[in-house]
């Protein structure tokens, strides 16, 4: 699967949405990682998130919403909260 900025969006969207899990969103990114298909224009960028969301899991790392808010930045997007 070829990982574009686009689709990490969608898998950042989907987390903060409830979706998916932590635990999912951190599996996807950890075979993600192993797969190494990136989108070679955002090859650095994309591998450094998605590095991040791989240890998402762990104590020490964490995802807090400022993370999240960073990451999506990075990818060209606003976060933004909406309560229904």
């Amino acid at each position: 699967m070829l990982v574009t900025k686009d689709i990490l969006t969608e898998k950042l969207t989907n987390y903060l949405n409830g979706e998916i899990s932590l635990n999912n969103l951190v599996n996807w990114a950890e075979r993600m990682l192993c797969e190494e298909d990136f989108d070679k224009k955002d090859f650095q960028l994309i591998r450094d998130i998605l590095a991040r969301l791989g240890l998402a899991d762990v104590k020490e790392f964490g995802l807090s919403w400022e993370d999240c808010r960073e990451y999506l930045h990075r990818l060209g997007h606003t976060a933004t909260v909406t309560i229904s």
